[in-house]
């Protein structure tokens, strides 16, 4: 392969050309026949038998042609790049593929590079960061929460109230026809819970075990097209009302549900872990703040690739953690009200976001002049393989010392940004301001003020690292030679299948972030 030509386009592009010797794409054409031969009938042979020279003469000197280009391309691409030292991101778009008399074929593509950013004020920016405060109402939550599951169920002999569980028999009739997905047996709702059309839950309270009633509703607006703003009857019979008798909470409850002896304790350890959580949040809040206005002194164009790449990436979790809950993305979309597309459209402002930042730690790292020890990296795996309970060498396996690198890199200029950045305080609630004093001439209102000013002293919190796939190639068609619904058993939404995405082969070889391989140890422990 001779590479003819590298260009650099505006919008950080470049234009390659690269020409395939006849000897090259000979061996791809051969390939391709080893691959094809055993779909083509010809007659007087078996399959997989007839010679490439015959095929040829009978469908076209052309026939392998197009096989042989995705055997070839990725090479073709890589070739390209490798020589040119290009630093491209997502997949090379094939522009032009032309074949010579002598059986040479030249490929044109294009290719989107790494952009080159500049970064603005980095050290002393400002960013709010969120007080820290726990109220006894949140520990009161908590501790609710504990009491529920702590509860004793039995059967009442009263009729149902919210937060009752109800056993029943139902189905659904629209105009005199049950519809599908409308019917259950010994169902369990708990009443309050909100998981049925609206009215539904509501208009089960206050019946008892034995009951039968007819629900008049009608289905939402947003339902289900077939089913949409229609009304509805639900037959219904109870067959069994459940209630929940709760804990008191009591020293006895603090020490069946904790380590402590008495409620004041156990209210005391809830109040320090929510504290130890809001820090958290807090911290993650003003590092994310502080970030974004690093982000923001970026005015270059940022390629689409980078973005649809983190958005593949985002997606990609997301189903894997979903799946984890027994769900998939097209499920919970619809949940949600939403189709992929539009999920991916809500998604691009965060990314976009998110990939400047990693531009401009890149940035950061390059101008600070930082590297990482040896020692560094050391620990670097270390961890890694603690965190996925995986041998050392397993860990080096998975992750690159360059993408290691890079991700230290990262971490080093995100703490020299965050070391830097000057914490304020978050602005009062309008509610809360005080209106200006009036003056006055007494030594009583005087001190007053003087008492008040000092209880509205505002008090400064503190200050602390962020986190740094792709279409396939575009292949025209070869050129001849000259002479040639859920499955809830509860009415719902019904689910819509998954779109099938086609395989994508990758042309080019593309450097693998210090996230991305992180995300390959992950992928590889589970």
């Amino acid at each position: 392969m001779n590479v003819t030509s590298c260009e650099k386009k505006e919008n950080s592009k470049a234009e390659l050309t690269v020409v395939v010797s006849p000897e090259e794409f000979d061996a791809a054409l051969t390939e391709a026949y080893k691959k094809s031969k055993n779909q083509i009938s010809v007659p007087g042979f078996r399959k997989g038998k007839a010679p490439r020279k015959i095929i040829e003469r009978m469908y076209g000197e052309s026939v392998f042609y197009n096989d042989a280009l995705d055997t070839i391309l990725p090479g073709v691409c890589s070739t390209g790049i490798a020589e040119n030292e290009l630093r491209t991101v997502g997949y090379p778009s094939i522009d032009d593929v032309s074949f010579g008399d002598d059986k040479s074929a030249t490929v044109t593509y294009t290719v989107e590079l790494y952009p080159e950013v500049t970064v603005g004020e980095y050290k002393g920016v400002s960013a709010v960061r969120p007080d820290v405060v726990v109220e006894d109402a949140e520990i009161d939550s908590e501790i609710a929460g504990v009491q529920t599951r702590n509860a004793r169920i039995q059967t009442a002999t009263r009729p149902a109230v919210n937060g009752d569980t109800v056993v029943m028999d139902f189905e659904g009739f629209v105009d005199g026809v049950a519809f599908e997905g409308g019917k259950g047996e010994s169902y369990e709702l708990t009443l309050g819970s909100n998981t049925f059309i609206p009215g539904f839950e509501e208009k089960l309270q206050g019946m008892s075990a034995g009951e039968e009633r007819d629900l008049d509703l009608q289905f939402p607006d947003n339902y289900k097209e077939d089913l949409a703003g229609k009304p509805v009857v639900f037959k219904v019979k109870v067959i069994e009302v459940k209630e929940k008798l709760m804990p008191e909470l009591d020293d006895e409850f603090a020490k069946d549900v904790s380590e402590f002896d008495t409620m004041d304790e156990y209210r005391a350890s809830i109040r320090e872990k929510l504290t130890e959580s809001k820090k958290s949040e807090a911290d993650k809040a003003f590092e994310d703040a502080v970030l974004s206005k690093v982000a923001e002194t970026i005015e270059q164009d940022i390629p689409d690739a980078m973005v649809e790449e983190f958005v593949d990436n985002q997606m990609e979790s997301m189903r894997r953690q979903l799946s984890s809950y027994g769900m998939d993305l097209p499920m919970y979309l619809q949940m949600m009200g939403a189709d992929e597309k539009s999920f991916r459209d809500t998604m691009r402002p965060n990314a976009l976001v998110q990939v400047k930042i990693t531009l401009a730690l890149e940035k950061i790292a390059e101008l600070e002049k930082i590297e990482p020890t040896d020692e560094e990296i050391d620990q670097y795996y270390s961890e890694l393989a603690e965190r996925y309970n995986v041998e050392l060498d397993v860990a080096k396996t998975s992750v690159p010392k360059a993408s290691a690198e890079q991700d230290l890199k990262l971490r080093a200029a995100s703490k020299l940004v965050l070391d830097a950045a000057v914490a304020e305080a978050p602005e009062a609630p309008a509610e809360e301001k005080k209106p200006a004093k009036k003056k006055t001439t007494t030594k009583k209102a005087a001190a007053d003020d003087d008492k008040e000013a000092a209880a509205d002293d505002a008090k400064k919190p503190a200050a602390k690292k962020p986190a740094a796939k792709k279409p396939a190639a575009k292949k025209p068609a070869a050129k001849k030679p000259a002479d040639e619904k859920t499955a809830d058993d509860k009415p719902a939404a019904e689910k819509k299948p998954a779109a099938k995405k086609p395989a994508a082969k990758k042309p080019a070889a593309k450097k693998t972030t210090a996230k991305e391989s992180e995300k390959a140890t992950d992928d590889k422990s589970e």
